[in-house]
């Protein structure tokens, strides 16, 4: 799981989407069409509820940092054995996830930096807008690596830190309302993103807050085979004026165990040189 974190780690802002898949998504059977909205409506409201037009337009920058959750847990093998049943077999370890520090970057442009600390070493990722880097140490990766050409697309794909809903029409990107469904027992506005590519997203806003409940992640490949997978955001904090989501859990379907990011600082428009996002060394 750890290999996926760079990825999920870009979706831990609301202002910073996973990147887009193909369009596999099935009409759910309970959505409704009875809504007295319109869509720009509901993306004009939303925006308000995250602090407004002007104050995300006037964000050129973005620093976090947090715990990532990697799966299993990092204790040592048990070796005590325990009687159940009248058999002895030897006791589980404790099924607490790793939680991983991590620290995020990002800055206007596209740029990005992410950092993951694991078992006394440091990965980071860097991407500048065009071009990307990585190191992966916890893979035994000591030289730096570039972008593949998926990762390339995943990057360039990546809204701005701002979302994919501020500003939607100046960035090229067309939206639909195609109802309201029960996303966790409330109301939710879904909308259907095109972009400017052609490339669909499906994202839904809470009918009452009017601030982000659920996106589509990337569908993810599992044992030869395409999964959906759901991203939520919740626990929301106010920073100089905007609204951040500061947990979000990844679900993937026919997978039992979920990943959640949580953020613990969030500063908005720290000084950020572009050196930041160059090239690794």
């Amino acid at each position: 799981m750890l290999q996926r974190m760079f990825a999920v780690g870009s979706s831990m802002v609301l202002g910073v989407t996973l990147t887009f898949g193909a369009d596999i998504w099935t009409s759910s059977s309970s959505l409704s069409s009875s809504t007295s909205l319109t869509a720009a409506q509901v993306i004009e409201k939303n925006v308000a509820a995250r602090g407004g037009l002007a104050a995300w337009k006037s964000v050129e920058a973005l620093s976090m940092s947090g715990k990532l959750e990697a799966g299993g847990n990092d204790q040592p093998d048990r070796r005590a054995l325990v009687k159940i049943s009248g058999q002895v077999i030897p006791e589980r370890r404790p099924s607490t996830q790793v939680q991983l520090p991590f620290r995020m970057e990002l800055k206007r442009g596209y740029k990005s930096r992410i950092e993951i600390d694991f078992r006394g070493q440091t990965a980071i990722q860097v991407y500048d807008g065009s071009n990307g880097w990585k190191l992966r140490p916890f893979l035994n990766r000591h030289q730096v690596e570039q972008f593949t050409a998926e990762e390339l697309k995943a990057a360039a794909n990546q809204a701005e830190l701002d979302g994919p809903l501020v500003d939607y029409a100046a960035k090229g990107t067309r939206a639909e309302l195609e109802g309201t469904e029960q996303i966790e027992g409330k109301t939710a506005y879904r909308l259907k993103l095109t972009l400017k590519n052609g490339e669909t997203q499906r994202l839904w806003i809470d009918s009452e807050s009017f601030l982000e409940t659920k996106i589509e992640g990337t569908p993810r490949r599992l044992d030869g085979k395409y999964h959906a997978v759901e991203v939520y955001y919740r626990d929301y904090k106010i920073v100089n004026g905007l609204q951040i989501s500061y947990l979000t859990e990844t679900k993937v379907d026919g997978v039992k165990q979920t990943e959640k990011i949580t953020i613990e600082k969030v500063a908005v428009n720290p000084k950020l040189d572009d050196t930041r996002f160059a090239k690794l060394r």
